[in-house]
């Protein structure tokens, strides 16, 4: 029986030789990110940011809900995906990054597909819940705080319509994940958040050993 493949630099080189199609605009967002305090590693890799857009278009999605902004790569890529008269709300606990964005979300002529949500994460969840009322998103991307996962996946959960698909980001977290001795809250966020989803009926999951870690979330009917 096959197994897992061993990711080697030449590998990951190859498969974006033969996988990645990139786009400019997209290269030249990720370049200013990276040149950010801790830019590199908190940005979405590019890899990342065309399966979010094809998992945008495979499921129809006409209204994304995206929990952690940053300088919004990941929101440029999903916004591109959506149909005439789709929307995307992108959460933030400051607008001091997804100002840089901004700019390229103009650029990229998406900017009125895009509502930008400044403040603490679970209370614009709250006042979402309260607007919109439950099953009101067909896709969600939850790319946050780690320590606070778990809220913020009960919290969307709620929020995505039967059928609609949550894609959760840096679930082995760097690896920290399967060490039993990292016992900080970000690590012991995702580890909890792991093993609730692996427990949780409502849903159906699949764990991708892609970037940092990518679960796919399907909300039963």
């Amino acid at each position: 029986m096959a197994q897992q493949v061993v990711a080697t630099e030449e590998l990951l080189d190859y498969i974006r030789e033969v996988s990645l199609r990139d786009e400019p605009l997209l290269a030249e967002l990720r370049r200013e990110t990276a040149e950010l305090p801790a830019g590199e590693a908190m940005q979405v890799m590019a890899e990342e940011g065309q399966l979010l857009a094809l998992l945008v278009r495979l499921t129809g999605a006409r209204s994304i809900l995206e929990i952690g902004t940053f300088t919004g790569y990941s929101t440029l890529c999903m916004a591109q995906s959506l149909p005439p008269g789709g929307e995307l709300v992108t959460c933030d606990i400051t607008d001091r990054w997804p100002a840089i964005g901004a700019g390229y979300w103009e650029r990229a002529g998406v900017a009125d597909r895009i509502e930008l949500r400044i403040g603490d994460a679970v209370e614009t969840l709250g006042k979402l819940a309260a607007e919109r009322g439950p099953d009101s998103f067909d896709f969600v991307f939850i790319d946050a705080d780690k320590a606070n996962y778990r809220r913020y996946y009960e919290d969307s959960l709620a929020l995505l319509r039967p059928g609609g698909l949550l894609v959760v980001d840096n679930t082995l977290f760097f690896g920290r994940v399967a060490d039993p001795d990292r016992q900080d809250p970000d690590t012991v966020g995702v580890r909890e958040l792991n093993a609730a989803l692996h427990a949780d009926e409502r849903v159906e999951i699949s764990l991708l050993a892609m970037a940092d870690g990518i679960t796919l979330v399907r909300k039963r009917p």
